[in-house]
């Protein structure tokens, strides 16, 4: 073992051991300084990833820490799960897409963290509640770092449960109010629909695949990585298929896709920073990778299967972006607008029609999550700073004109709506550009050429949207004249420093990273093209590398609808204030529809829910008064049997002898008539 991937346990195991020890030791030993150990754990695991990263540039070969083949002075030496011929170790893995994962994940989920130290300042008076936020949130990061460097798809799935466990107790932190309560129930069981198709898959994958034997290798199971990619091109298509289309599923539960978004905007009952860390660097990311890293199974697939993938996100990106369009919840609009973007994710990843376009569509979809970490979580937080100063208010109809008020928060959030409405030169625009350009080139490509096509007009129209709903809710918030909800006592006032150089560090990332890891250096697409494609296609041909040049055309076109989705904002909510309201009265029903979210989570309730709740109903009759009623029957007949033998066991000692005597007596009269005859 090496001496960096002995730091991959320990990058696991750093938030896993400030989770427990806070749990344990917050309430009554650390009370008000209960964010340290969360904090100190991340931000080491944050520097450890950076060493990883390193040495992941300078492997060919990924990196293993296994516990199949411990070196002489540590004993790694454990076997987590075998049942009959599958074996399964607990093995860590890392590469290219795992190293920025992890590098992703650790940074800005840290800042998210000091963050929060500010924004949880009210829970300090009951340190339990603080504790036991903080101890959530270390479990989190675990959870989500221990995902992203599984070597297998059992381990995979183990913290992909983890994850939407944390999600659950995360979101429904006030537990005590009754629409946190709720959203953390349906962000659960709604998931939880697609964790089933992942699972399956997983089943489908370890009984379908047709595996020679003997494989090589530490791990001969066919859920190990490289078992799995190497026996891919040999499969059945249509078991191939049913495997991709299940992990689908459970990518589109976690990554709040069509149809199982209706969670995440819920979710938004949750503290703030835990919004940041859902949207940004945890869950529904999760999904994004999943794909990414299974990118060799849906590569062998038949072509339709990735076309789905690309339809569900593009579809996706531009149903959120309509709902996002009227909705007066800050976070919402937020909410949606990660329901958007990870749908433009999807849409990159099912672009990947061809051999010469898989290692270009990874590299869009996860430079793409990369840059949406920064300036989502920017904008979560800025939102959260504007709460904060607000009395919990955010509901952006009831103040307006914070931009004196609160000027740092105010340019934070202007540097993440820009990169969101992906603005020249900001983060957002290079990663959105590399998007629309592989789906455009898939719309040449030989499989569905013409649905790429829609799918890529339906991306660059979402383009215009994301601009316009993004800045009307800025200019909504941070222009005009200043109107204070009377929950914050009449005055704004910014948030301390320890909430605002989060939101700065992250601005940075979100105005220039994308420019300097990709047009400016190349790094991005290099360390993905090159070393995941190695490690991730063992034994078959390399996907053909695409070489990356920028479509002078294309850039220009998207920018027009993004600037354009910006200047239709100003002039509505700045030029002309009164504007949205005759715009309002003359689209009504339009407007009525975006607003009530399409009534889809009405349709789902009148469809599914409703019908099962009356189902549930009538089986709790049923067991109530004929299964309870059987069974009391049962248990009824011993003590029938009971009362009738009862009076004979009376407690007197005579009339057991009495008893006795005639019985003998009978015996022996008996036994004389038989010896008589």
């Amino acid at each position: 073992m090496s001496k960096t991937s002995a730091l991959l346990p320990v990058i696991v195991a750093l938030p896993f051991l400030a989770s427990v020890f806070t749990a344990f030791f917050g309430p009554r030993l650390l009370r008000r300084h209960s964010h340290w150990p969360c904090i100190l754990a991340t931000a080491t695991a944050c520097v450890l990833s950076c060493f990883v990263l390193a040495g992941v540039v300078r492997s060919e070969q990924p990196i293993l820490a296994g516990y199949e083949e411990p070196p002489p002075s540590v004993r790694y030496d454990f076997t987590w799960m075998k049942a009959g011929s599958v074996d399964i170790g607990y093995t860590l893995r890392a590469d290219g897409l795992t190293a920025i994962m992890l590098l992703t994940v650790t940074f800005v989920a840290t800042w998210i963290a000091v963050f929060s130290i500010g924004y949880m300042s009210h829970e300090r008076e009951h340190n339990a509640g603080y504790a036991r936020f903080f101890a959530e949130m270390s479990l989190f990061i675990c959870s989500m770092l221990g995902l992203v460097l599984a070597d297998n798809f059992i381990l995979v799935y183990a913290f992909w449960e983890g994850v939407g466990l944390c999600s659950y107790l995360l979101v429904g932190f006030w537990f005590a109010k009754p629409a946190a309560a709720a959203a953390a129930r349906k962000a659960l069981l709604v998931t939880r629909l697609g964790d089933v198709g992942f699972i399956l898959g997983i089943l489908v994958l370890w009984m379908g695949f047709d595996r020679p034997a003997p494989l090589g290798g530490p791990d001969p199971s066919v859920l190990n990585f490289d078992v799995a990619f190497r026996l891919a091109p040999a499969q059945d298509p249509a078991i191939l298929a049913l495997v991709c289309l299940l992990f689908l599923c459970g990518a589109v539960g976690k990554s709040a896709q069509f149809p199982l978004y209706v969670w995440l905007p819920d979710a938004m009952e949750g503290p703030t920073p835990v919004s940041a860390l859902i949207h940004a660097a945890t869950m529904v990311t999760a999904g994004v990778y999943l794909i990414a890293r299974s990118m060799p199974l849906f590569h062998a697939a038949p072509p339709y299967v990735l076309m789905i993938v690309a339809s569900i996100g593009a579809f996706t990106a531009m149903l959120a972006a309509l709902i996002a369009l009227t909705q007066p919840d800050l976070k919402r609009v937020l909410a949606y607008s990660t329901i958007s973007q990870i749908g433009y994710m999807f849409l990159a990843l099912g672009s990947a029609s061809s051999g010469t376009l898989v290692a270009a569509a990874v590299v869009a979809g996860i430079f793409h999550l990369v840059t949406h970490a920064f300036f989502k979580a920017l904008l979560f937080l800025s939102a959260g700073s504007v709460m904060h100063a607000m009395g919990n208010v955010i509901d952006m109809r009831r103040f307006s004109g914070l931009r004196y008020a609160m000027p740092t928060t105010h340019w934070t959030f202007l540097c993440g709506a820009g990169a969101l409405a992906a603005l020249p030169p900001l983060s957002g625009f290079w990663s959105k550009d590399e998007i629309l350009g592989v789906t455009l080139k898939a719309g040449a490509a030989e499989h569905y050429p013409g649905v790429y096509v829609v799918l890529f007009l339906m991306g660059l129209l979402t383009a215009g949207l994301t601009a316009f709903y993004t800045f009307r809710a800025y200019f909504k918030t941070f222009w005009g004249e200043l109107r204070i909800p009377p929950e914050a006592g009449d005055h704004a006032h910014e948030s301390p420093e320890v909430m605002l150089v989060p939101l700065r560090v992250l601005a940075v990332g979100a105005v220039a990273l994308g420019f300097v890891i990709q047009p400016l250096t190349g790094w991005f697409s290099g360390l993905l093209e090159h070393h995941w494609a190695n490690v991730s296609f063992p034994g078959q041909p390399l996907p053909h590398v695409v070489e990356h040049g920028h479509n002078w055309v294309l850039m220009f076109i998207s920018s027009m609808f993004g600037v354009g989705g910006v200047f239709v904002a100003w002039f509505m909510y700045v030029c002309q204030p009164g504007l949205p309201e005759r715009v309002v009265r003359g689209m009504q029903g339009l407007y009525q529809m975006s607003l009530n979210k399409f009534h889809v989570d009405e349709i789902y309730y009148a469809l599914f829910a409703k019908p099962l709740s009356m189902m549930a109903s009538v089986f709790k009759v049923f067991d109530q008064y004929v299964v309870d009623s059987v069974v009391d029957l049962v248990g009824s007949v011993p003590r029938m049997i009971g009362m009738l033998l009862r009076p004979i066991q009376n407690g007197l000692v005579q009339f057991y002898a009495l008893a006795m005597m005639l019985g003998l007596t009978v015996f022996l009269g008996a036994l004389v008539i038989r010896m008589a005859r």
